[in-house]
């Protein structure tokens, strides 16, 4: 079964994956990557990364530096063959329909190494210079990050052809380890773009925030996709928030109460860091309405994409009768009584 988007617990467990690599030389590189020349990496050193809902971002430099001694210090980097997380993990995180990806990987460049003789390729759009050193990984619809391994072809494609996906970028470190990034969208940026009061999963979060961008006249299945007041939510956390919340999605947030308000935020905040806490202890995050026939009281699901005017439709989940849709009429005698 297809799963949704790499939603903030997923990327949150990408930055931890990467994390022991900071402080490593990149010694070799490769990838299909023709908007980022790969061999530009080579020679870096990663320095830095940070994260913040949907985004992952990496500094480079080109020198070694000393990282700052407030800096916690780095969990040891996993050995050769070592699998990146446990299989339900990968299965969220991969995400996609491996047939669409063997299709795609069909049609890529072959993965191209560029030497590991120390030389410095400067080229493609690298942080040669101070402007521009941090990489600002966008995970899209099926990105993932792959530590000491290759993804792997799951069936033939189209064709009958059984091709592995090919990598967006592969860096090998000098430490013996390397990273591998798929289907992902890879760009320079000179600072990372960071805004903790809006990431659901901060200590920084704003809840007065969330709950104001809330409380618009529009659908509330609309407000909590919104990265700029709940970022890292994405069709998961939202279709089970509002499941747990029993609030149907087109509802529109002008019209619930405060307190209802304040339950969804609640249940945005605690699926996604349960979610996040299972990934840790290798425990798949279950699901009561995403993908659902029935929900659990055992009424029938009801499925539609949803989405603003001229903007993305997003499937949508929702139970009839545990999150009916209640006229103007009905939200006030309910909050009156």
């Amino acid at each position: 079964m297809k799963k949704g988007m790499p939603e903030g617990p997923s990327v949150r467990k990408f930055h931890h994956l990467v994390c022991p690599f900071v402080g490593q030389q990149v010694v070799k590189t490769g990838g299909s990557s023709k908007k980022l020349n790969p061999a530009s990496f080579q020679s870096l050193w990663l320095q830095d990364t940070q994260v913040h809902g949907k985004k992952l971002f990496l500094r480079f430099d080109p020198d070694e530096e000393t990282r700052s001694p407030g800096n916690n210090p780095l969990p040891k980097p996993l050995q050769k063959g070592e699998r990146k997380e446990g299989a339900g993990d990968q299965k969220q995180t991969l995400g996609p329909d491996i047939q669409k990806v063997s299709d795609q990987s069909s049609q890529s460049p072959e993965l191209v190494y560029s030497g590991d003789n120390g030389s410095e390729c400067l080229g493609g759009g690298s942080p040669a210079g101070v402007a521009e050193r941090w990489l600002q990984i966008r995970f899209g619809l099926f990105g993932s990050i792959w530590v000491n391994e290759f993804s792997r072809a799951k069936k033939a494609n189209k064709r009958g052809d059984w091709r592995d996906p090919i990598p967006r970028l592969v860096l090998h470190f000098g430490g013996g380890g390397f990273l591998a990034f798929y289907n992902c969208q890879l760009s320079w940026s000179s600072s990372p773009l960071i805004k903790p009061t809006s990431d659901i999963l901060s200590e920084k979060f704003h809840r007065g925030q969330a709950l104001e961008a809330l409380g618009q006249a529009q659908p509330v299945c609309y407000t909590l996709l919104d990265q700029r007041y709940f970022s890292g939510v994405g069709n998961i956390i939202k279709n089970e928030a509002l499941y747990r919340a029993g609030i149907h999605p087109q509802s529109l947030g002008s019209l619930l109460s405060p307190q209802q308000l304040e339950i969804l935020v609640d249940h945005v905040v605690e699926f996604s860091a349960d979610w996040l806490h299972g990934k840790f202890q290798g425990r798949q995050q279950h699901t009561q309405i995403y993908q659902k026939d029935q929900c659990p009281a055992g009424h029938r699901v009801m499925r539609e994409a949803f989405g603003p005017p001229g903007g993305f439709q997003r499937l949508t989940w929702w139970c009839p009768q545990c999150q009916p849709r209640l006229s103007p009429d009905e939200l006030e005698q309910g909050q009156l009584s």
